[in-house]
């Protein structure tokens, strides 16, 4: 095939994925490919995009080289659950409840920080990690409670479909995570031309994906590295891939509280924020007279 047949065929071929949406599909009102920091590209933020789809509030996808300094330092959180999804590569953790170890590829790193904790991580030595990391907001009786850490193998995720279940229920599938009710949030991979539906349980209006790999039809086209967030509703969600895909995607009963916002925390009170700041700074001196900081 010629170079210009080839790039005709090409331009015959973009039209069908830009002007064919999923016949009734639930309308995406907004897409984004975020900010990019290095590796890190920081598709949603509590001040932005979390505003429309919290209790999700803040949400990182990164692939990054191991290196041996560590990736971000050891840090603190409060209000909020932290969970990254490996989807390549591993993850090195270690928190201030104890816990130290390493999360392999298709594990789970879950961190309800609740009323303060610090955690540090990094990649294990190998091919780059890849994955994403959530932010969910805590309710009231949720983000002033002692932190609790959770490490899921990748053999205790559960599958309904092509869809493995990170937090709450779905078809077959339950999670091991002790998240707050009300929330779904799913890893899928489905095959080129592979159309799959997600109906939502009842109450879930808040709706978003986000594509790892691949591409996708629905109401309109997502690409690889884009975050869609859908209308408001109950309605399911159609999807089609086009070429082998990868994404996650979350649902839930919206978050009806303010987000209160510290450096690296988020509480529905300025009371509750000032009591996980102080827990913070608590563990923060532990941590200076050890050395650690």
């Amino acid at each position: 095939m010629s170079s210009r047949t080839a790039a005709a065929v090409r331009r015959s071929r973009l039209p069908d994925f830009e002007n064919a949406p999923v016949a009734g599909a639930r309308r995406i009102v907004l897409t984004t490919s975020g900010r990019r920091h290095g590796p890190v590209a920081r598709l949603v933020s509590p001040s932005d995009i979390g505003e429309r789809i919290k209790p999700f509030v803040f949400l990182d996808h990164f692939e990054i080289v191991p290196r041996p300094e560590p990736l971000f330092g050891i840090h603190p959180h409060s209000g909020i659950a932290t969970l990254t999804v490996v989807l390549r590569g591993g993850v090195l953790y270690e928190d201030t409840t104890g816990k130290t170890g390493t999360v392999p590829t298709g594990g789970l790193e879950w961190m309800k920080a609740g009323n303060g904790v610090w955690h540090d991580g990094g990649a294990t030595p190998g091919e780059p990690l890849r994955g994403f990391q959530l932010w969910v907001a805590l309710p009231p009786s949720e983000e002033n409670a002692p932190a609790e850490s959770q490490y899921i193998a990748p053999d205790a995720v559960q599958e309904d479909g092509p869809a493995r279940l990170i937090l709450g229920s779905y078809g077959r599938a339950t999670s091991p995570i002790r998240a707050p009710a009300g929330i779904n949030y799913l890893h899928v991979r489905l095959k080129d031309g592979q159309r799959w539906r997600y109906t939502p349980p009842d109450g879930h209006t808040v709706a978003w994906l986000a594509v790892d790999e691949g591409n996708l039809r629905s109401s309109a086209p997502i690409r690889a590295g884009e975050l869609a967030v859908f209308e408001e509703s109950g309605d399911p969600i159609d999807l089609e891939a086009d070429g082998d895909t990868s994404l996650v995607l979350g649902s839930a009963i919206k978050h009806p509280y303010p987000l209160v916002l510290g450096y690296y925390s988020v509480h529905t009170s300025p009371a509750a924020l000032e009591q996980g700041e102080a827990e913070i700074n608590r563990i923060g001196q532990r941590l200076r007279a050890a050395g650690r900081l």
